[in-house]
């Protein structure tokens, strides 16, 4: 089991702040899920975390040991960014996987073969000659593949198109199930691994907002469905953050916890309660409104 400790983090880029104090702590063999809007200081985060970038201010420690410029911390981390990665010099998928293969203690060539054939890639292809969505493909295959104990996945599967992108969900799961480890996923597409996620952060304009347990983040809310006459009246009153109606059916997602009167209310009525999108309450707490 894998300690990160982040603390007081910071970093600028010329005048402007990209992070601001940052501190949290991962424990646990859990999958994490980090969001942010565009601009929020993701990358810069991840970054830092696996020593590709230097704090100005602040520590981050794996094991208790620092991470910038320590191989015996570093080896212990495996950080995947998009398709840019894979799009190096002349060498092949093949070659690829063999430096991976030195460089990682950890490292699973049968397994690696094994996502070789599910993502379709050659092993004699020349790895600046895939197209984005293979780069993609290869790079998640490294980082599963590498077995780190730290495993960061920085936006790094969004090329995949929808078919592989499962693909890569399904085999994360099951691989971490198997090989327990933390993993890190940074992503926009919130609802789609959203199911995946133990733990989230959530970083807004270089800030942590939160970091919270996922299941109890989803039941800071509610989605409240039924006949749109019932919902309505039953949501009067409360923090509503968005609405679908279909015919007569409509379904309102609400912010903020309902109490045992008013779960008991909704089975008198007859509305259905269920926790609230994790998309729907990440959009509202990273508004200009709800900061």
């Amino acid at each position: 089991m894998t300690d990160i400790e982040v603390t007081g983090i910071g970093k600028r880029f010329g005048t402007v702040d990209a992070l601001t104090d940052v501190s949290f702590s991962l424990s646990g063999n859990k999958i994490y899920g980090l969001l942010g809007r565009n601009g929020a200081g993701k990358t810069t985060l991840l970054s830092i975390m696996a020593g590709f970038e230097r704090q100005i201010s602040g520590t981050v420690l794996i094991d208790g040991e620092p991470v910038f410029e320590n191989g015996a911390a570093t080896t212990k981390l495996c950080l995947v960014r998009g398709e840019g990665d894979a799009a190096v010099a002349s060498v092949t998928v093949g070659e690829l996987l063999g430096y991976g293969a030195r460089l990682r203690e950890g490292w699973d060539a049968e397994y690696a073969a094994e996502l070789l054939d599910t993502f379709e890639l050659a092993p004699g292809k020349q790895a600046k000659e895939l197209s984005q969505g293979k780069r993609c493909a290869l790079g998640v295959t490294i980082g599963l593949a590498s077995r780190a104990p730290v495993t960061i996945f920085d936006e790094s599967y969004l090329g995949l198109d929808a078919p592989s992108r499962y693909a890569f969900y399904d085999a994360l799961l099951a691989d971490v199930l198997a090989h327990p480890r933390t993993v890190i996923i940074s992503t926009h597409l919130i609802e789609e691994v959203a199911k995946l996620f133990e733990d989230v952060l959530i970083l807004d304009h270089g800030k942590l907002l939160l970091h919270e347990e996922a299941d109890t983040l989803r039941a800071a809310g509610s989605a409240v469905t039924g006949e749109a006459a019932l919902v309505d009246s039953f949501t009067l009153g409360l923090e509503v953050l968005g609405e679908r109606t279909l015919g007569r059916t409509k379904s309102a997602m609400v912010y903020g916890r309902l109490d045992d009167r008013r779960r008991a209310q909704a089975r008198e009525i007859g509305v259905d309660l269920e926790p609230i999108a994790l998309q729907d309450l990440f959009v509202h707490l990273t508004s200009g409104g709800a900061r």
